[in-house]
């Protein structure tokens, strides 16, 4: 599932070619890939007529502001006040590839939005658990897209102090891994970068929160805004289903230190990483490494 650091990177993306765009009009190939609203038809006139001004990310949800143009036409475009907005969320499998419309159409391909310029906008979804909301000027997104209630301090927020993460993590008794998947105490973090920020921090993925020292708090909180930071300096990391707008492949799965490495050497002591099942999840670590 594409993590903070892909849906970053397809959110600068189409931020540097969507923008400011006219949509004139769509095609659902998948209609319960449409959450919101629940007719296919005022979900496609909610977007007609109107551009983006700019995608914005909370979590793993991206957010696009949708902007009108006035009398004047395109050149003229103003924003809504309050805005409309289009949510996606990628899910385990999706993408939004930005591509002419003589493109051949992949099989997965659930919704197309077409634009002036010859251009279109494709969500790609192999798996189907992707979603699209077509949010109303003057409804908070939040209110249709429940996911949102939920989600807890952005990692390279001032809200992701050490004093609020020591808060969350301090009395809890269950494995860190499982509490940093937990997108209420910190939203976007996944599994590659559960695994690679416990590698940085010396903790195995199965030890318990209360357990952990002051010390490791602050040093595991700066450990996932570092490995974040890297990630998405490499674009992400590529597996099976994700690619940027453009399609190109993430830079960070040459880099992991223990995601997806088990049975590897590791890259700091060379002993075997293993790989262990944490609420159904997997979990990768150094067993000399980490403690």
């Amino acid at each position: 599932m594409p993590e903070l650091p892909e849906v970053e990177t397809v959110k600068r993306g189409l931020n540097q070619v969507t923008l400011n765009q006219i949509m004139t009009g769509g095609d659902v190939l998948l209609d319960r890939t449409i959450a919101h609203p629940s007719s296919i038809t005022d979900f496609l006139a909610g977007l007609k007529g109107t551009a983006i001004a700019q995608w914005h990310r909370r979590g793993k949800y991206l957010l696009a502001e949708l902007t009108t143009p006035a009398v004047g036409g395109l050149e003229d475009l103003q924003r809504l006040t309050p805005p409309a907005y289009l949510g996606v969320h990628l899910r385990m499998t999706g993408q939004l590839l930005w591509v002419t419309p003589d493109t051949p159409l992949h099989k997965h391909t659930r919704v197309r939005l077409l634009f002036e310029g010859d251009r279109e906008l494709r969500f790609v979804d192999q798996r189907t658990f992707g979603q699209m909301w077509w949010v109303p000027p003057g409804v908070e997104p939040p209110t249709i897209m429940t996911g949102l209630q939920a989600l807890g301090p952005e990692p390279f927020s001032d809200e992701f102090s050490i004093a609020y993460f020591r808060d969350r993590l301090q009395h809890r008794q269950r494995p860190i891994k499982n509490a940093l998947l937990d997108q209420a105490i910190v939203a976007g973090i996944g599994n590659i970068y559960a695994d690679e920020a416990l590698f940085m921090t010396g903790i195995r993925p199965h030890k318990l929160c209360h357990r952990l020292t002051r010390k490791q708090i602050q040093q595991l909180r700066d450990n996932i805004i570092k490995v974040l930071e890297i990630s998405i300096e490499a674009k992400g990391t590529t597996f099976d289903s994700f690619r940027s707008v453009e399609g190109i492949n993430g830079n960070y799965g040459g880099m992991a230190w223990v995601y997806a490495r088990d049975g590897e050497p590791c890259r700091t002591c060379g002993a075997v990483i293993e790989r262990l099942k944490l609420a159904g999840r997997s979990a990768h670590f150094c067993p000399k490494c980490q403690r």
